[in-house]
């Protein structure tokens, strides 16, 4: 006799999901279920794993629900990156990527070698090492784009890995006249793996400092996320209601509510050896072009009468948008015009519009600032980096915020008690039809495990959520982060690898909600200026323009 629980086929399917499921929360969590940090007390000792490539050795985190486990297991699997053979120790400089040696190769058009705008441009890559041997592997990180400099055209390609030393792009063709391939070699493989082993090994390769103070007496301690165990208790400052970690060694002589501030304390030295160094050097495979193997652009003709229209056919799959003469265009629903000074201040008349975030959304508060006469900055006496800070246009009812997002955050001392996480300051919010909220949280999160930065995302997401249910009407946007120029102490904290797993797994989180994006990856990709976190200002006014079509979608001037 079958048993009964099993009786429907669907049943006998939920049943064995939720066996297999149960069987991975165990095997990935069964080390944080051993340990729950303790809220109502003030001090904590992190467990100890005598596994040296456990992160959670000196990293602590709350146990999870099953539903979020399995969200986590299921996001940290898509977003998980090739893995590249491993080489003999020590690693040989000559048997990794070498763009010296690679190259790329423009594909023949289908229509007798041309192509007419709506066409697609396929590129295939071949990778070889620095003895000219083609590569086996795959797991390079590599960018690709397409330009016109003369025409300020550009726009970003999507790189696939075949897994065997060979990748392709490919380009839609968006406009007429000359369009030239650039390929980057930003990682080989094995510098990936490395980058991957430091946030595992060594998430406290960046630390932060406090200061505690109390009468006479004053202390500074070493802060952060994950803190090796030592003899020295810890303060713990994990959030109440985000459950964000957050901890300091304890001063020897006060007590851990005596905190007054948080800054950046630095960075640890020598945390590579001689021939890992080697697989991040500029000039030579970090952020090096490939050469192509034969003409390197192509010329695109108009477009053919009763083509598909190129909008619709690539919006779906393609890029988020392209550059055309100086303008961002974007290629999905929306429209992005060009607003000049009197139709910002149109756009944003009777509007709230409040910005979380790091330096990169501080920008845009800065240029609002700048571009706006009527828009003028109320001291509210903070720290000129740190801030918080407020402006107000009396004349057309615009008041315009910004804050920094929680620890961990890199700037110079801040007050404690200006500490917020994004999450706590949305649930604050009142949200209205004329209420916009912008946020994004990226470069300051780099060196730490992926576990934390999906968890940050998934308490924003809850906030968002909830803000959304109250008051459907208002309009939340989210910059993702950008590319930025590389050199070896950037790179092991803050590689364009960390940004883009990021970028994937904020993508992957928000899918489905009602909120918009602005994409600055490909914005800063698909541009011809050079890389860099703080994108120029032409970058910025087109990444506002894209604001304010998500805020005036009729708009513009």
């Amino acid at each position: 006799m079958k048993a009964t629980f099993c009786r429907r086929r669907e049943f006998c399917a939920l049943f064995l999901f939720l066996a297999v499921y149960v069987l991975i929360f165990v095997l990935r969590h069964m080390d944080i279920l051993e340990f729950q940090p303790k809220f109502n007390s003030t001090f904590i000792m992190p467990r100890v794993s005598t596994h040296r490539n456990e992160i959670r050795s000196f990293c602590t985190f709350q146990p999870l629900s099953l539903e979020d486990a399995l969200e986590e297991y299921l996001i940290l699997e898509s977003t998980a990156w090739p893995e590249t053979p491993l080489l003999p120790a020590p690693i040989s400089l000559e048997q990794t990527s070498d763009p010296a040696h690679s190259t790329f190769t423009i594909l023949p058009g289908r229509k007798g070698g041309q192509w007419h705008v709506g066409d697609q441009l396929e590129v295939m890559i071949q990778t070889s090492d620095f003895q000219g041997r083609p590569k086996k592997s795959g797991g390079d990180f590599l960018l690709a784009s397409l330009h016109n400099r003369k025409l300020e055209a550009g726009v970003a390609g999507q790189v696939v890995d075949h897994l065997n030393g060979s990748y392709s792009t490919v380009f839609p063709l968006l406009w007429e006249g000359d369009a030239q391939v650039e390929v980057t070699l930003v990682h080989p493989g094995e510098g990936i793996s490395v980058l991957k082993r430091l946030n595992r090994e060594q998430p406290d390769r960046m630390y932060f400092k406090s200061l505690f103070h109390s009468g006479s007496l004053s202390e500074t301690t070493y802060c952060g996320v994950c803190l090796r165990p030592t003899q020295q208790p810890l303060c713990n400052y994990t959030d109440l209601r985000t459950g964000e970690p957050w901890f300091c060694y304890k001063p020897k002589n006060l007590s851990c509510d005596t905190r007054i501030n948080h800054y950046m304390g630095g960075y640890r030295e020598k945390i590579l050896n001689a021939n890992e160094e080697k697989l991040f050097q500029s000039g030579v495979n970090l952020k090096v072009y490939i050469r192509a193997s034969g003409p390197a652009n192509v010329t695109v003709l108009p477009q053919k009468e009763g083509q598909q229209q190129v909008k619709s056919s690539i919006v779906t799959s393609g890029p988020s948008g392209y550059y055309y003469q100086g303008v961002w265009r974007a290629l999905g629903s929306i429209t992005v015009p060009e607003f000049n000074v009197s139709a910002i201040s149109q756009c944003l008349k009777g509007k709230v519009v409040h910005m979380y975030g790091d330096s990169t959304i501080r920008q845009w508060f800065e240029y609002l600032n700048a571009v706006l006469p009527g828009l003028n900055a109320f001291d509210l006496h903070t720290p000129k980096r740190t801030g918080p800070y407020m402006s107000l246009d009396f004349a057309h009812n615009i008041l315009v915020t910004y804050r920094s997002h929680g620890p961990p955050i890199h700037f110079p001392a801040m007050d404690t008690r200006q500490l917020r996480y994004i999450a706590n300051e949305l649930d604050g919010l009142v949200g209205e039809p004329n209420t916009v909220v912008v946020f994004t949280i990226w470069a300051h999160l780099g060196p730490f495990p992926m576990e934390f930065y999906i968890r940050r995302m998934r308490g924003i997401r809850r906030a968002v959520v909830r803000l959304l249910d109250t008051t459907p009407g208002t309009l939340v946007v989210i910059r993702t982060g950008n590319l930025k120029a590389l050199f070896l102490q950037v790179t092991v904290s803050h590689s364009d690898w960390y940004t883009l797993q990021r970028d994937k797994v904020l993508r992957a989180m928000f899918k489905g909600l009602n909120v918009q994006l602005i994409d600055a990856w490909e914005m800063t990709l698909a541009h011809h200026l050079p890389h860099d976190l703080h994108p120029p200002p032409p970058i910025i006014r087109n990444m506002i323009n894209h604001l304010l079509s998500y805020i005036c979608p009729h708009n513009g001037g």
